[in-house]
């Protein structure tokens, strides 16, 4: 029974808080680890969330704990720092990584809680914060597929479809694949729209056009829509964090030997985006930042 597991959720960002309020309604026990943003923590009290002071005390009054955050660095301070999850870490206990991470820390991640007898899911997420609203997330999972069956109930309600990937650390390796793919989609886009804008070509035309061949995707349309319309709201994701995954991705693919020419790449442009001020700007504004690097103004006139 859903009331029989007690989740612990950290990170209620944008992210974050559709996935612990979808676990609320769904009839589970819900604890957070509250964070200097107290508006989604707050609402999320008032949905019936009890609020713990530290990683520790959230996993000692947790079954699971479902982690939300940024990168692998905070993942590792929440679960191995001081006050820590690993510090009560117990057989039986399930660590649910939702973020977008670096397979090699997830693995250390999960060495250290196995020493412990915890188990450890690599679970991260396609789809945007209003999918996460809805409760209808894709969720990838990497581990022990009894492990996943356990938490099923708890993915259940905040996702639509469940993937088992297969072994602990290939979820979060398929998502860096996947954001390396749309990422770089992405800036690929921008660079033509910008390069098609600079040799008088209607951007509207750019859109209808590659709309109806089999160069179209969802990100192009998501790029395009602030390219054309200037609604960047299809992709409410920054600049720092696409440089932050594709940068993993080159690591990854680094490790195995493996060259990255358009990893490389678009890791460069991103990491450009990020020096000159936009890092925070979502990633369809990657069109302004390539017409400031052209000398053109950040709209068409």
């Amino acid at each position: 029974m859903a009331e029989q597991l007690r989740i612990g959720f950290v990170g209620v960002g944008l992210m974050g808080h559709g996935m612990a309020k979808n676990l609320i309604e769904k009839g589970f026990a819900v604890s957070i680890l509250g964070n200097r943003n107290r508006a989604p923590v707050e609402d999320l009290k008032a949905r019936g969330a009890a609020e713990e002071a530290s990683p520790r005390a959230l996993a000692e009054s947790s079954d699971a704990v479902i982690l939300c955050l940024p990168n692998s660095a905070i993942v590792e301070s929440v679960v191995l720092g001081p006050d820590g999850i690993l510090e009560a870490a117990r057989p039986g206990f399930v660590l649910v990584d939702s973020s977008t991470a670096d397979p090699l820390s997830t693995k250390r991640v999960a060495a250290a809680l196995a020493a412990k007898g915890a188990d450890t899911l690599d679970a991260p997420l396609t789809m945007t914060p209003k999918e996460a609203e809805a409760g209808t997330l894709n969720v990838l999972v990497g581990g022990e597929a009894a492990v996943l069956e356990r938490m099923r109930p708890a993915f259940d309600a905040y996702a639509r479809n469940v993937f088992h990937i297969g072994a602990l650390g290939s979820a979060h390796a398929l998502k860096l694949v996947n954001n390396f793919m749309s990422m770089t989609i992405s800036a690929v886009t921008a660079e033509a729209a910008i390069t098609a804008r600079a040799a008088g070509v209607d951007l509207a035309k750019l859109r209808e056009v590659v709309s109806a061949g089999a160069v179209n995707s969802g990100m192009f349309q998501k790029i395009m829509a602030y390219a054309v319309d200037g609604d960047p709201s299809g992709l409410q994701f920054a600049m720092a964090n696409a440089r932050k995954d594709v940068g993993y991705y080159t690591g990854m693919a680094a490790a195995s030997g493996l060259p990255t020419p358009f990893g490389s790449a678009a890791l460069q442009l991103y990491t450009l985006a990020c020096s000159t001020g936009h890092g925070d700007e979502h990633v369809p504004l990657l069109v302004d930042v390539m017409a400031e690097l052209g000398g053109l103004n950040r709209s068409a006139s």
